[in-house]
């Protein structure tokens, strides 16, 4: 038993040790993508091969409808709506709302399971741009490292047009471009109000919606978004 627990002991420092090592590498390599994304668009990002891959189980030609537009060609409205539905402090904060965050903890708490989230637009980046689809302490480590790297490294105009580019918006729909062409037939500098405030309410679950769907839930979701866009502000 002792002999046993020695080998276990041994096996855990010699892992603990190789990540202390290796960690730094991986930030490095974070770091590095993150500086060369403040001025260049990414060709792809973790999340959406993830969504490939799982469309090419069932279509094996199965492709993703994206394109990549310069923020001056997003209609400010689908940029105010989305800071309304996701992240209304998004001028304010280094990367996190703690606010929210120990308001989603005290209501989780009292429902006795994770019904409530608080991530910020920088988070959700993060996530999309390097991460699996995983739920761990370790994975929300690393959301929160790259978090803070985004805000270091980029500004606040940046780092939404990369949400904007890359968030998803349907199946196989990735992008405000992609997006607006795909429910509603116009660019993305043409969306109106009502078509902004839609796709934002969505984002979500946005593989639930067919286009221009309307449910209870989503109404009400729609009519709480557009009372915060006359407040919200975008860079």
């Amino acid at each position: 038993m002792l002999r046993r627990l020695r080998r276990a002991w041994r096996i855990a420092v010699f892992v603990l040790v190789s990540l202390a090592a290796v960690m730094p590498m991986v930030h490095a390599w974070y770091y590095a993508q993150i500086l060369w994304w403040a001025r260049h668009a990414p060709d792809s990002t973790a999340f959406m091969e993830r969504r490939l891959d799982e469309l090419r189980e069932a279509n094996p030609r199965a492709r993703l409808r994206h394109q990549w537009v310069p923020y001056a060609r997003i209609s400010d409205a689908l940029k105010r709506a989305v800071v309304a539905a996701e992240d209304a402090k998004f001028l304010d904060h280094e990367g996190f709302d703690w606010e929210a965050i120990q308001k989603a903890i005290e209501r989780n708490e009292r429902r006795g399971r994770v019904v409530a989230g608080a991530s910020t637009l920088s988070q959700q980046l993060a996530k999309n741009l390097f991460l699996s689809g995983e739920r761990s302490w370790l994975r929300k480590g690393r959301e929160a490292i790259i978090t803070a790297m985004l805000e270091h490294a980029m500004d606040k105009r940046r780092i939404l047009e990369l949400y904007l580019n890359y968030a998803e918006w349907g199946e196989g729909v990735f992008g405000a471009e992609a997006a607006a062409r795909h429910h509603f037939g116009v660019s993305a500098a043409q969306l109106d109000a009502a078509q902004a405030v839609w796709l934002a309410a969505i984002l979500p679950s946005p593989r639930r919606y067919a286009r221009g769907a309307s449910t209870p839930y989503l109404d009400g979701r729609i009519a709480v978004i557009r009372r915060r866009m006359e407040y919200a502000q975008i860079p």
